[in-house]
């Protein structure tokens, strides 16, 4: 079953974008325009009864080297089984093979559809729970009318450019807009397909559980709402959210978030299916008990947070205007103790990243998306040991 909602326009999308100040893709406001920004803050458990153990406070990153330099607008990083890494080209709509040893890059093929503009275009990838067996790559795209989700055969033994299949739409009718589309998808312990969607600059979607913007959906492989999601027969999983693009997973198969904030508060959070988590009503902590509390909240200016990663029992979290990388270590679904950034300013924004082991880490820069600088070689994918 495909399911289809209104999707607010691009128009009202960029008109919102200009008279609001916010963080939304890594973009703000001339920094004379906004106010200073609060300082990070974690959120400690009320209790202090958990019974399990943290990592430590402080942990590690080194650098161990690049991978790959000179890719245009990556977003999507997924590794394949056996080895290679897949990245998604927002503005390209091309879908990329990297070799990880040797950083040599081969073209799948271009994804029919893609309508890129302002923060859309061809976002996530996520591979089948099967693909061992079926070969098929998931990917999130903006199409002229909306965000979509389909899936295609990949074909190694074709020639470069020709390895992706024609694409089949297993879900679409998310708002679109110039901004806030979401976009990271990802297959969860459960081999359930999880989706982060923006609410496309119409703020009044967030709320609204009729609505696909603005939400964490739970879908079957085949894109119909999950079993045991918390609203019978729909793909919610949770609501109130401005714009999710990070999702991963804990070892007890506890999933977490980030989320852009607007002016003042980017938020990392714990997902309890059904949860309410604020937006437009509250933007980082509140006091409504009726809405889920972020575990760890940043000024936007210090975050904008994209991917995260769970690595040595710490949320790693990638941010774009924070050109930085943010450490979380947890205990349970709190926070275990301040976040901890690193690489501050060093390779520019960060765009996506992801596990590749216990103590590894692959992260992709984006600095070729409109709104970095640029430098020689960007945009790249670093292999990182972290600790």
């Amino acid at each position: 079953m495909i399911v289809q909602r209104r999707a607010a326009t691009a128009v009202l999308a960029a008109a919102l974008l200009l008279t609001a100040g916010c963080s939304s893709d890594g973009a703000g406001p001339p920094e004379g325009d906004r106010t200073a920004s609060p300082s990070t803050t974690a959120r400690s458990s009320p209790t202090g009864q958990s019974t399990e153990q943290g990592p430590p406070a402080k942990g590690t990153v080194k650098v161990v080297r690049t991978v790959a330099t000179g890719l245009d607008s990556p977003w999507g990083l997924a590794p394949v089984p056996g080895g290679g890494l897949l990245v998604s080209s927002r503005d390209d709509a091309t879908i990329t093979r990297i070799d990880e040893k040797t950083g040599r890059k081969t073209e799948l093929g271009e994804v029919p559809g893609v309508a890129p503009e302002g923060e859309g275009g061809l976002l996530g990838i996520a591979l089948s729970p099967d693909f061992a067996a079926d070969h098929m790559v998931y990917a999130y795209f903006t199409s002229a009318s909306d965000n979509r989700i389909v899936r295609m055969l990949y074909d190694a033994k074709k020639p470069a450019g020709e390895q992706l299949g024609a694409p089949d739409t297993v879900f679409k009718g998310v708002p679109k807009g110039f901004v806030h589309n979401g976009g990271r998808i990802a297959f969860g312990p459960d081999r359930m397909l999880y989706a982060g969607t923006g609410e496309s600059g119409d703020t009044g979607l967030s709320q609204d559980k009729e609505s696909l913007g603005g939400k964490i959906l739970r879908l079957t492989p085949e894109g119909e709402p999950a079993p045991g999601n918390p609203f019978p027969d729909s793909p919610v999983y949770s609501y109130g959210h401005r714009n999710v693009q990070g999702l991963a997973w804990d070892d007890e198969q506890r999933l977490f978030a980030a989320e852009f904030g607007q002016n003042t508060w980017d938020e990392l959070n714990a997902i309890k299916p059904g949860g309410n988590y604020g937006w437009p009503e509250a933007e980082g902590r509140s006091d409504d008990a009726g809405y889920h509390d972020p575990l760890a909240q940043w000024g936007t200016d210090e975050a904008s947070p994209s991917g995260i990663a769970l690595a040595g029992g710490s949320v790693w979290m990638a941010g774009l205007r924070g050109e930085r990388l943010w450490r979380v270590p947890l205990k349970g679904t709190e926070a275990a103790a301040d976040p901890q950034a690193f690489l501050e300013g060093d390779y520019g924004r960060l765009r996506t990243v992801v596990a590749a082991g216990d103590d590894r880490l692959w992260l992709a820069t984006s600095n070729t998306d409109g709104r970095g600088d640029p430098k020689g070689g960007d945009d790249r994918i670093l292999e990182l040991r972290v600790t």
